[in-house]
């Protein structure tokens, strides 16, 4: 039976969304506790040199990306839903708008009570990753926090009218990855509830959710699981995409962030691809990447 995985850290803010989403399946699940920086080799043999947090494993399939790992969870478990009505799937689109332009925002928020509570280890890798030197982040501060606060307020706006969850009665992807922010900012000491009543019982109420049943496990036994189990496959590479199924590819991250991954493509259509890998440690695995935020090209 192939266990459900996810690879990540406590602090990771996609991590916390992504934990929210397990406890809201109520799946049962192993966690591998991941560094906080690079190098991460443990996880690299799986993803094939992806390092960002969080990555789900199911059995020999690794989904990289909470995008990718969203759309796993539910085709693994498809009730309760991620996307209920009546927002349904543009939860998606309010879960993309926090977790890109209001997430830095969030991150230096959270950071602005005490910037050396991060190692400098921290500040170096994310300098490669997303180009900006420490001081770079923090002379910007003062400005994100305003921007910050700005999406606080839109979230505020948001719930209004009463509802439970920012999509209606029942909780989803959006309300996981908005609550991500929420709840890194408050390192600083700011609390839900200084937005209003409202936002502050809808916190609440997402983080009462919890994150499931939850196991430890070491990065040894993840990968024992890769190699003793075989990727679910199918699957096909769209016709005019310029690509072939088996071909040998080469992926990327759209950002500075210099990972690479190579294998042969399985599978490619406009919202998702995948790419076969093997390796001593795994055996045969496949790894599933969202098209949006990635990059793809011939080897």
């Amino acid at each position: 039976m192939a266990e459900v995985i996810l690879h990540h850290y406590e602090l990771s803010p996609f991590g916390t969304a992504m934990r929210l989403a397990l406890g809201h399946k109520g799946l049962s699940w192993k966690s591998v506790e991941a560094p906080m920086v690079s190098p991460k080799p443990d996880l690299s043999v799986l993803t094939g040199g992806y390092e960002r947090i969080p990555v789900l494993q199911i059995g020999a399939d690794i989904y990289c990306d909470t995008i990718a790992i969203a759309n796993a969870l539910e085709a693994h478990k498809p009730e309760p839903t991620l996307y209920p009505g009546p927002l349904g799937s543009a939860g998606k689109l309010i879960a993309l708008w926090s977790g890109n332009s209001w997430f830095i925002p969030a991150v230096l928020t959270g950071l602005s009570g005490d910037p050396d509570m991060l190692p400098d280890a921290f500040w170096e890798d994310r300098s490669v990753r997303f180009g900006l030197t420490k001081d770079g982040f923090l002379a910007g501060i003062p400005h994100l926090k305003t921007q910050f606060a700005a999406g606080a307020r839109l979230l505020a706006a948001a719930l209004e009218d009463g509802r439970n969850f920012i999509g209606g009665e029942a909780a989803g992807h959006a309300d996981f990855v908005l609550y991500m922010n929420m709840n890194f900012a408050a390192m600083s000491g700011l609390q839900a509830s200084d937005y209003g009543t409202q936002v502050g019982a809808w916190f609440d109420r997402v983080a009462a959710i919890g994150f499931g049943d939850r196991e430890d496990w070491t990065p040894e036994q993840a990968i024992q699981h890769a190699a003793e189990s075989d990727p679910v496959g199918g699957g096909s590479v769209a016709e005019g995409s310029g690509f072939e199924q088996g071909q040998g590819v080469i992926v990327g991250i759209d950002a500075p962030d210099p990972a690479t991954i190579e294998g042969k493509l399985v599978a490619l259509d406009d919202a998702q691809f995948t790419v076969a890998r093997t390796t001593p440690q795994t055996g045969d695995v496949h790894v599933h990447f969202p098209r949006m935020g990635m990059t793809l090209a011939p080897v």
